[in-house]
Formats: structure tokens, sequence, C-alpha cells
């Protein structure tokens, strides 16, 4: 069998799976499995495969079909520019989420300490210390399994400086920040079960279910982080589409100024930021 035939083979069968973006993952798994490149498929379709390399192939093609993510089957997801390890013990990183970090840096300055919580794989903070200078950064999960891929991903990336630490939110957190952010739970229980297989059977509840309303985690992080916030910080929250007016409603509550929504590339509201600039003990 050769390259090109292989790849349509693996096509098919995750169409007839019913897998999204199925010509895509069908590319992505024999380049990872053959180490190749992109323009490999055109320039050298007809080079015959070995016989490990198709084997190997043909589970991996199995297990998307069955849906396990494919970041799970390879280990990775780039984000930020950078490669993460991933797997089924925090989210994978997702494009949207970038829109967070973007924000984070507009105003990140040398020697700021950040504060993330929920901080899962860990991408958000670490992307953060990677790019910028002399940060100090605490990341806050309450799984310790997570804690250990972000733990991994800080030494593959070479940010060792950074801190993880089991806790619940703010429960073993101490001192101030010139930065809070979070990309939380934030799906509501009910629509759980309506979520993509690949997300509902291969990623943490834990990491997804913000409650009946999809805001627990708003409500706690929002009000808590008047106490970890330095006078001028600013919290940083990723939202769902729906739920801008509810996460602004909650901040200017609770005494944030200039809160601000930020949308995503596809026009959705993704971001949601404020200014605590007076601290009250």
């Amino acid at each position: 069998m050769t390259y090109g035939q292989l790849y349509e083979m693996g096509k098919k069968e995750l169409e007839t799976a019913g897998v999204g973006e199925a010509a895509l993952d069908a590319r992505l798994l024999l380049e990872f499995v053959c180490r190749t490149k992109r323009h490999d498929l055109l320039a050298h379709g007809d080079r015959p495969i070995a016989q490990e390399e198709e084997k190997r192939y043909r589970e991996l093609i199995g297990s998307r079909a069955s849906r396990i993510p494919l970041q799970h089957l390879t280990g990775v997801q780039e984000f930020m520019g950078l490669e993460f390890h991933v797997g089924p013990e925090a989210l994978i990183p997702r494009q949207d989420t970038e829109i967070l970090v973007e924000e984070v840096l507009r105003e990140l300055h040398d020697g700021f300490r950040i504060l993330d919580l929920c901080t899962g794989s860990g991408c958000i903070l670490l992307s953060l210390l990677h790019y910028s200078n002399g940060c100090a950064g605490i990341g806050t999960d309450i799984s310790a399994r997570a804690l250990e891929l972000a733990q991994k991903n800080a030494r593959m990336l070479g940010e060792e400086e950074a801190v993880f630490l089991e806790s619940d939110l703010f429960e073993k957190v101490e001192g101030q920040y010139e930065i809070i952010v979070s990309n939380p739970p934030y799906i509501r229980t009910d629509v759980i079960p309506a979520l993509e297989e690949e997300v509902r059977l291969h990623e943490p509840l834990t990491a997804l279910d913000g409650g009946g309303d999809g805001l627990f985690f708003y409500r706690e992080i929002i009000k808590k982080s008047r106490d970890y916030l330095c006078g001028g910080g600013r919290l940083y929250l990723e939202i769902g589409y729906d739920q801008k007016d509810a996460v602004t409603a909650l901040m200017r509550e609770a005494g944030f100024g200039e809160v601000t929504a930020v949308s995503d590339y596809a026009g959705k509201d993704r971001v949601v930021y404020g200014t605590l600039y007076s601290v009250q003990k």
C-alpha cells in the first residue's frame, strides 16, 4: 500500500464514522505515524508504506473513529505557537483561549505576578511566562493529575519557575497579584449530555461543568479575587458565547471598573476583564 492509498483509506473510515474534519484528521494522523509533512501527500503519495506504519495508522484511525480526540492520540497540541503535552487529565487547549492570553499580554509588564486559576495543562500561565520577562506565576487546580501534566509542560518549555498548586480556586493561595486569569468550567450542567462525544467522554467533567446556570465559578472567582488583586490589578476571564452580560454584571457588582468584553475570531463573546482600582480589606 502507498502513502496516498493509506490516507484515502483513513479518510473514508473517518467519514463513514461521521467524524468532523475527517480529511484533516486522517492526514494529521498519517503525518504523526510516518513523521512526514503536509506536502508529502502530494509530493510522495506513491511511496510504499512500511507494514509497521500501516498497522499503527489503522489502529489510530480506529481510535479516532471511536471518538477519541485527535490530540489524545498524538499526545500534543499547539497553543500560542508552543507545543503542549495533552491527555485526559485536563482540557485540550483551544484556539479560542488564545484570545484570553493575547488580551493579558497587552497589559502584562515585566515583573508582574500572575495567578492562573483552573490551570489544567498550564497552557495559559506558561504562554504568559514564555512571552514576558521576569514575571512570576502560580497556577492552581483541584486536580493533582492535571497539575502533573502542567509541570511536565513547564519542564518541556523551560519554564520551571512556574509554581503549580493543588488548590480549590483560592483555597491555598497567598499573596497579591497584578493579574488573575482563569478559564473556569462554564458549561451549564444540563448542556453536558449534548456535548460532542470527544468532549463529553474524554475530557474531565470537572473542567467543564459550571453548575446549573454555568456561572458558579465566576461568582466564586470574582467575589474572592478582590482579596488577591493589587490595587489596579486586573481579572481576566474566558466566558461562554452567551455569558457576557451575566459575567459583566457580576464584575461591576464586585467593584471592578472598565469592564470590557472581547470577541473571538468568529465574532462570539469570549473574554471579559476588569480592573480593581481600590482594595478593601
